[in-house]
């Protein structure tokens, strides 16, 4: 792709990562049939090739863009299917975090959408402000309709009443059943521990019977995701930093062979750290350790054998990927193959992959997208026969369980359940 920026422009090494990753598309269109947006919108802009030309001229007339622009960026989900589909290595998921950080420095959205972005900033990483405002939107939730579309949609996804924890996970260290094949860091994430706290409770007896030792450290939290896609960079390189001196400090004390991640969307996040902290002199080599340690809970499981522990098997499973988990990471086979193995008869969803519509907090900030994208995966779901939806993202999960006729669960649960753990649904 033919860039025009001035050599001005290019002593940026933010302007200098972004053309070398863009002169890489070739304008094949193999990204076009990938997109979710562009298969709704059917308009070109609204795919990665389009908006790799928006960036493009973005960046290159500098200063404030123009609010289309935004827009068409806005509508991304980053479910990255189009890094799946590219021949030409684009890498779109640094391409387009780098214009959401451009777009947040120099444009000035509405009050009401920066108000609403901030609000989700300030809440959503932290558990506790998280928990007190799905408490107030009990109080909201009948005015919901009076409160505009984004509101609403946001009342209409908070849980009517949050589980109750059964095992608190804090800081500490979970001794490994019989003998030690592995010391490991769980990261507790945010909004998972308060919409499903069983998900990290099963990792933990599950890790643990299968013979790995379990720290969780003190001080590691968000990954940094949510704002991250919110185009607030300062803040997501703050959560990472958080995160990478809890980690570091294991590594060296007693050491870890992994940090596991039961949320895809925090793995894809956290595995990227080393590229998000490249220019940092004092963190880049700490940040390349913890993205080199950084594994999906599915990877880990697989490398302790789960087979030898199962007890018995259980019900049909449709297993859902999520676009973190697939297109970010490159994970297809592992979930698959640790059901399969654990007892379950696994469904695949019939037709194209596509994303739930989730995508952090996409679903809040896009519904009529989000819900279009939600409804089409769950009619072709109600075309098998099984009892239950699995998946190993807590986005997915919480999106797919509003609308859902069957129980939607953790991979990790149903595994968790496999070997000795309480049933999950």
């Amino acid at each position: 792709m033919k860039t025009t920026f001035t050599e001005d422009q290019r002593a940026n090494p933010l302007i200098k990562d972004m053309e070398e990753n863009l002169r890489k598309c070739v304008h094949c269109g193999f990204c076009l049939s990938a997109c979710p947006t562009y298969s709704i919108l059917g308009d070109e802009r609204d795919s990665p090739r389009g908006r790799i030309y928006l960036i493009k001229d973005m960046l290159e007339m500098d200063g404030s863009p123009n609010p289309a622009i935004v827009s068409h960026i806005d509508k991304c989900l980053s479910c990255l299917a189009c890094m799946s589909a590219c021949p030409s290595g684009v890498h779109y998921q640094h391409y387009v975090d780098q214009a959401r950080a451009h777009i947040e420095d120099t444009f000035e959205r509405p009050l009401f959408d920066r108000l609403i972005r901030w609000f989700l900033g300030y809440v959503l990483p932290h558990p506790d402000r998280f928990r007190f405002v799905i408490g107030l939107s009990r109080l909201v939730r009948p005015f919901r309709s009076l409160m505009g579309r984004k509101l609403e949609g946001m009342i209409e996804l908070a849980p009517a009443n949050l589980p109750k924890a059964q095992m608190p996970v804090r800081s500490a260290v979970y001794r490994a059943t019989g003998e030690k094949k592995m010391r490991v860091a769980l990261m507790t994430g945010c909004v998972q521990q308060v919409l499903r706290p069983s998900i990290n409770e099963a990792t933990i007896r599950l890790l643990t019977r299968l013979g790995a030792e379990v720290v969780v450290p003190a001080g590691s939290g968000c990954c940094g995701a949510l704002v991250h896609h919110l185009g607030k960079n300062d803040d997501a390189l703050d959560f990472a930093r958080r995160n990478i001196a809890a980690w570091i400090d294991e590594t060296e004390g007693d050491g870890l062979d992994a940090i596991v991640i039961n949320a895809s969307g925090c793995g894809t996040e956290v595995k990227d750290y080393g590229f998000m902290l490249r220019r940092d002199i004092i963190w880049r080599k700490k940040a390349e350790k913890v993205s080199a340690l950084t594994k999906d809970v599915s990877e880990v499981i697989a490398d302790l054998e789960l087979e030898d522990n199962v007890s018995a098997k259980l019900s049909a499973v449709i297993y859902h990927d999520a676009c973190s988990l697939l297109h970010g990471q490159g994970i297809f086979e592992q979930p698959r193959n640790l059901l399969v193995e654990a007892g379950y008869e696994v469904q695949e969803i019939p037709g194209k992959h596509y994303c739930c519509g989730s995508a952090g907090s996409y679903n809040l900030l896009q519904p009529d997208i989000a819900i279009w994208l939600k409804d089409q995966r769950l009619a072709e779901i109600s075309k098998l026969g099984a009892q239950v939806i699995a998946t190993g993202n807590i986005g997915c999960l919480t999106q797919l369980a509003t609308k859902a006729a069957l129980p939607v669960v953790h991979t990790v649960e149903l595994l968790d359940w496999a070997t000795g753990g309480p049933r999950p649904y």
